[in-house]
């Protein structure tokens, strides 16, 4: 019963993630999971806000949410179309690179079409820090030289995203820490840093939202999942319910790692995760069911992916 909460594609991100949604989808089904979301990421908002490869693309901002809007038409057909085959959610990921978006995220999230949106924090001072070296460089510069202030300043725009959001899942809650210069440490070692943790997880908690555990970490040389072990620690003793996403970009990443994963989940003594299914057409929410972690285990093991 294996499931992923959070993808994209090439036909969608082009330049981001490889392949069509329909070839990411079958691969998805016959990888024999229970469900797959469709979660490309969001249109933005300034041309300032592209990414290198958008930009020697040719790609403006006004190209962006008419793709969007291709998305969502694409997304539907793919789920009925499959319908008898996979559960498919749609949604989007939320680019909370300024206060700014938070209009255009609730805007977006009222399409019927869309069962939830990710709550993600890709950038602070608005320079992304999941990009390379330079541009994190960069973004820790602005946070006057030391990557703690930084890790501060990532947590900080958490908060303010998840306050003015309240997604029901958020995605790769320590992504911070991927070009850091100790990606595996134990973030309780910065008291501050740490204070700000459990703070933004207590938020979490309190407004029902799902935490990711995000696969992709471990494709990219990361000991460990999105988020790390103490993080996850803290957030199962406020009582805080996970979720599994592979954040896939493309065919070749769907369900990558699930099994080092489940590893890690069992490690932590969880029983249990936690999935959103398609809402009915007379409901305005995603519903929320509980499924076995020894069934998700099954399931990945029929993946045989890693």
């Amino acid at each position: 019963m294996a499931f992923s909460m959070h993808s994209h594609s090439g036909q969608f991100c082009p330049g981001h993630a490889k392949d069509s949604l329909e070839t990411i989808v079958q691969t998805a089904i016959s990888s024999g999971m229970i469900s797959f979301a469709l979660t490309e990421h969001m249109p933005r908002l300034s041309d300032s806000d592209l990414y290198p490869e958008e930009i020697s693309a040719g790609d403006s901002i006004s190209a962006l949410l008419p793709r969007h809007s291709a998305f969502l038409a694409e997304a539907s057909r793919l789920r009925t179309k499959y319908a008898s085959q996979i559960p498919l959610l749609i949604g989007f990921e939320g680019e909370w690179i300024r206060p700014s978006y938070a209009p255009l995220i609730h805007e977006l999230a009222q399409d019927p079409r869309v069962d939830y949106f990710i709550g993600s924090v890709h950038h602070v001072h608005e320079v992304p820090i999941d990009y390379d070296a330079a541009f994190y460089a960069k973004a820790r510069e602005i946070s006057g030289g030391s990557e703690e202030k930084l890790f501060e300043d990532y947590f900080d725009e958490q908060y303010e995203m998840l306050r003015a959001l309240k997604p029901r899942v958020v995605g790769h809650f320590d992504l911070i820490r991927l070009l850091s210069e100790e990606p595996d440490r134990d973030l309780r070692q910065w008291k501050g840093v740490w204070e700000k943790v459990k703070r933004n997880l207590a938020m979490v908690v309190q407004q029902g939202g799902l935490l990711e555990i995000n696969s992709s970490a471990l494709r990219k040389g990361l000991k460990e999942p999105y988020p790390g072990r103490w993080i996850c620690e803290e957030f199962l003793g406020q009582g805080g319910k996970l979720t599994l996403s592979d954040d896939s970009h493309g065919v070749a990443h769907v369900g990558t790692n699930f099994g080092r994963a489940v590893e890690f989940l069992e490690g932590l003594g969880v029983r249990e995760l936690w999935l959103l299914e398609p809402g009915k057409k007379e409901e305005k929410t995603a519903g929320l069911r509980s499924v076995p972690l020894k069934e998700v285990k099954q399931g990945v093991e029929k993946i045989r992916v890693d």
